[in-house]
């Protein structure tokens, strides 16, 4: 059955919305008013309302009162409780790696962090973690840690800004690779897990330095 019309523009419109949203250029200072958005993408305002409701629906818009829909800002805790989520399901990621993943599915993690990051260590990590989930031959898992991915977005400046952090982060790849290279799904889940709770104390000191 051929997929309507509406539905494709929806699907376009959802796709648009959200690319702009993760990569900043709509931030929690924009109003995303209907009307505007729909002309903004040059769609109907039907597509572009069902696109709006779906986002709304993941989080990563809220409707405030007096202003509409925002992008989502997050308090300390919602932090804390994202964080807490990313470190089992990562460590579970891992665990599933060091059971089931390829040898050509380890050689090409390694071979990620091997290359360097040429400049970019937030794609070199985002690379690196969906070589993971990917190993990890779970299509649920992967689909939940997707959606803590889009939310992480939601945080602004990476973890990874800092070159001290950079070089930790790395560290804490290899320890990772070298855990499901030895097919040890208890120490891959540990290794991740520390690798996710560093990231936690990066981004609360940020948070604390503003």
């Amino acid at each position: 059955m051929p997929i309507s019309k509406v539905n494709s523009q929806a699907y376009a419109a959802y796709t648009e919305i959200k690319r702009r949203i993760l990569a900043g250029l709509f931030t929690p200072t924009d109003r995303l008013r209907e009307i505007e958005v729909a002309q903004l993408l040059e769609m109907g305002r039907t597509p572009v309302r069902e696109a709006l409701k779906r986002i709304q629906d993941e989080g990563l818009i809220t409707h405030e009162p007096g202003r509409g829909l925002v992008v989502t800002t997050m308090s300390q805790q919602e932090v804390g409780e994202l964080y807490a989520m990313r470190q089992v399901l990562e460590g579970a990621a891992a665990a599933l790696a060091a059971r089931h993943a390829s040898d050509a599915e380890i050689l090409h993690m390694q071979t990620i962090l091997d290359d360097g990051d040429a400049g970019d260590a937030v794609a070199q990590n985002l690379d690196f973690h969906q070589a993971i989930y990917s190993a990890a031959h779970n299509r649920y898992l992967i689909r939940s840690l997707q959606s803590l991915t889009d939310t992480t977005y939601l945080l602004g400046r990476s973890t990874l800004s800092s070159p001290e952090r950079v070089g930790q982060s790395n560290e804490e790849h290899n320890a990772i690779v070298a855990a499901i290279r030895a097919r040890d799904p208890v120490r891959a889940e540990a290794a991740a897990q520390h690798h996710i709770n560093q990231a936690l104390l990066e981004r609360l000191k940020m948070l604390r330095q503003g």
